[in-house]
């Protein structure tokens, strides 16, 4: 396999780390060194031989370092094809030599912005000369090997002891490194549309974790990316023990901590296929827990858990006993893991500083769909802010249960149902085509437990027969949006059967 030796190197990097042992490891190997500003200066406090860049230019570097590479005598070594006879008398008449090996790596433009900087110090750390020569070096990798992360520096190690990169090693770290660079141009791009207040583009970076074993179904493909700009999400969290997450697992987690984590108290979600079987708040998580997988014991085998709260000890004790095919928590008690992993299969995973994206993004043929993130807390979610349209005052326990089956009622997939009592879920009708079955669902899953329940429903009634089965099922408070046209008829219902009804003028519709 041929091997292209690495005899001159163009090093200039931002991030200093493993530099010096760097530098050695190519004097070691007779390569000569040419460097910029901090950079030759660290190499040559090391004792390491440099050859300072505007020493080579006969440039002085000037306007505040914003000008010290962008020089024919350095791109022409870049950019040089080596098998090009035209091209290397070319360097010749000029004076210039080539390079075999460009190390750069550039100015923190992504930690800048998120450190909260001025816009003028955001704009000095827009690199220009860094990226110019990785792409250069990427370009003409035919001749040149581009290192453009400390994290490749082992592999250079392996390479100068080998004789050199093979040419499929320089065209996989071309690669790297026009991804490092559009990567790089998309933050820029994407926070001066920010600054702007521009919409009208988008890009983003999605970097592979990991492949699954397959998607919904056994015979798709399927592999879990993450948000190369965020680290607040489920991809984020750290298995402790179990199988391999499955692409249903995934979708079902991220339901399962967005339901939870709608709540400020103590919460436990139960998800199956995308849709809540129990939700709870209490005191502590252990009593949510129970009073969640209480709603629908029968669904939530085979269910995924998401709590809001550190999982204690008694919870692990009534988890271990029902069949859980994850659960997901920003942190378990001492023992707690242990206890879970005596079951082989159950998924444990920890998610710190989890925080609900702003936006959704949902792909559609040809194209792409994104809106603001169904948040809770928005106009309308306050009880303070609704309107009572029919029934008595109801007590502070009421009220309290109606706002949980507010909140709660986001996570069930249109047409969603969902009766509460005590700050728990008891009935749960979701994903029907009208209310009207909806509603019988929520009912028939609550049995006895939808008397004196309250109920929430996503959207509001179109006509008041959805009601009426809430109202015969002995329910004593609703929660809906209000907005339809038929909404005085809906009002008579709940008015005629004294139940206090309010509307929200908020709607939390989910479909996807």
């Amino acid at each position: 396999m041929d091997r292209k030796v690495i005899k001159r190197a163009l090093v200039s990097v931002y991030d200093k780390s493993g530099l010096v042992e760097l530098g050695k490891s190519l004097e070691k190997f007779g390569i000569e060194i040419l460097s910029t500003g901090s950079t030759a200066k660290t190499l040559r406090e090391a004792g390491i031989k440099v050859i300072a860049v505007e020493e080579y230019t006969g440039f002085p570097e000037m306007l505040g370092g914003r000008v010290k590479t962008l020089h024919p005598r350095i791109h022409g070594g870049i950019l040089a094809d080596q098998n090009d006879a035209d091209h290397l008398a070319q360097l010749k008449s000029q004076d210039i030599a080539p390079f075999d090996l460009i190390v750069i790596n550039l100015y923190p433009f992504t930690e800048t912005i998120s450190s909260g900087a001025k816009f003028d110090e955001c704009i000095e750390q827009i690199d220009i000369g860094g990226p110019s020569m990785l792409r250069g070096a990427a370009k003409n990798h035919n001749s040149v090997a581009v290192i453009s992360d400390p994290s490749q520096y082992p592999q250079l190690e392996v390479a100068l002891a080998s004789g050199g990169f093979t040419l499929e090693e320089r065209r996989e770290l071309a690669m790297k490194t026009f991804r490092k660079t559009a990567e790089y141009d998309i933050a820029i791009a994407e926070w001066l549309a920010q600054e702007l207040d521009q919409s009208d583009w988008r890009a983003k970076v999605w970097k592979k974790i990991s492949d699954l074993r397959y998607g919904e179904n056994p015979h798709q493909s399927a592999s879990v990316f993450a948000d190369s700009s965020s680290s607040s999400g489920i991809t984020s969290a750290v298995q402790h023990h179990g199988k391999e997450m499955s692409f249903n697992n995934y979708t079902d987690a991220d339901a399962a901590l967005r339901a939870a984590y709608d709540h400020n108290e103590p919460c436990v979600a139960i998800i199956k296929h995308a849709n809540p079987c129990g939700i709870a708040i209490a005191g502590d998580i252990t009593a949510a827990h129970a009073a969640a997988h209480a709603c629908d014991s029968t669904s939530a085998f085979g269910g995924v858990v998401a709590a809001n709260r550190k999982v204690t000890l008694a919870m692990a004790t009534a988890l271990s006993e029902i069949f859980t095919e994850v659960v997901i928590a920003p942190g378990y008690e001492a023992g707690a893991i242990e206890l879970l992993a005596k079951k082989p299969s159950i998924r444990i995973l920890e998610i710190v500083d989890y925080k609900i994206a702003n936006e959704e993004l949902r792909p559609i043929s040809g194209g792409l769909l994104i809106q603001d993130t169904d948040l809770i807390d928005a106009n309308g979610d306050d009880s303070a802010n609704w309107q009572q349209v029919s029934g008595p005052k109801v007590s502070n326990e009421v009220l309290r249960d109606l706002q949980f089956a507010w909140r709660s009622v986001r996570s069930v997939k249109s047409n969603g149902i969902l009766l509460a009592k005590n700050g728990a879920s008891v009935g749960v009708g979701m994903g029907q085509v009208n209310r009207v079955d909806s509603a019988k669902l929520a009912v028939s899953r609550a049995g006895d437990r939808s008397k004196d329940a309250v109920a929430a429903s996503d959207a509001f009634f179109p006509f008041a027969d959805g009601l009426q089965i809430l109202l015969d099922a002995g329910v004593t408070a609703v929660v809906a949006p209000g907005g339809s046209v038929r909404d005085n008829e809906v009002i008579e219902a709940a008015a005629k059967a004294n139940v206090a009804m309010f509307f929200t003028g908020v709607r939390h519709f989910s479909h996807a």
